[in-house]
């Protein structure tokens, strides 16, 4: 018989708060709660590569495209992806040690973007970021 995380996920979460709240540990479904709480870290380190992803392949169009004509959706792209990303860095300090990681991993992303989004091919784009970390970050870099 499936229990209740297999069951209803919303009402095993409340039910697992409640038995918090109220110290009754021993009914908690700790093999569950350890895999959630994994899960939530990982989730944290992809909503950071997935912005990364957006970021860099935004850089890369302005970059790659200097003369396309509507470069300012660009630009608020860049913009809202560099402030969520401080933001989730922010709640989540530890993740900024592994960005040089998680910009290698988002950059096939970001090519893929900028492929699907532009008359650009892949041969066009470097295979590697060539954006060193500090500037994908930084408000004032824009590469020409």
């Amino acid at each position: 018989m499936p229990n209740l995380y297999e069951q209803d996920f919303y009402a095993w979460t409340h039910e697992q708060a409640e038995l918090l709240r109220a110290g009754r540990y021993a009914e908690l479904s700790a093999e569950h709660l350890i895999e959630e709480i994994e899960d939530l870290g990982k989730r944290e380190r992809r909503a950071v590569a997935s912005r990364l992803a957006v970021l860099i392949g935004h850089l890369l169009k302005w970059q790659y495209q200097p003369e396309y004509p509507y470069r300012k959706s660009w630009r608020a792209t860049i913009n809202e992806q560099r402030r969520r990303i401080e933001q989730l860095l922010a709640e989540s300090p530890s993740l900024r040690a592994q960005l040089p990681e998680l910009i290698a991993d988002a950059y096939p992303d970001s090519r893929d973007l900028v492929v699907r989004e532009t008359p650009l091919d892949y041969d066009a784009l470097p295979l590697a970021c060539p954006y060193p970390l500090e500037r994908v970050l930084d408000n004032g870099f824009w590469p020409d």
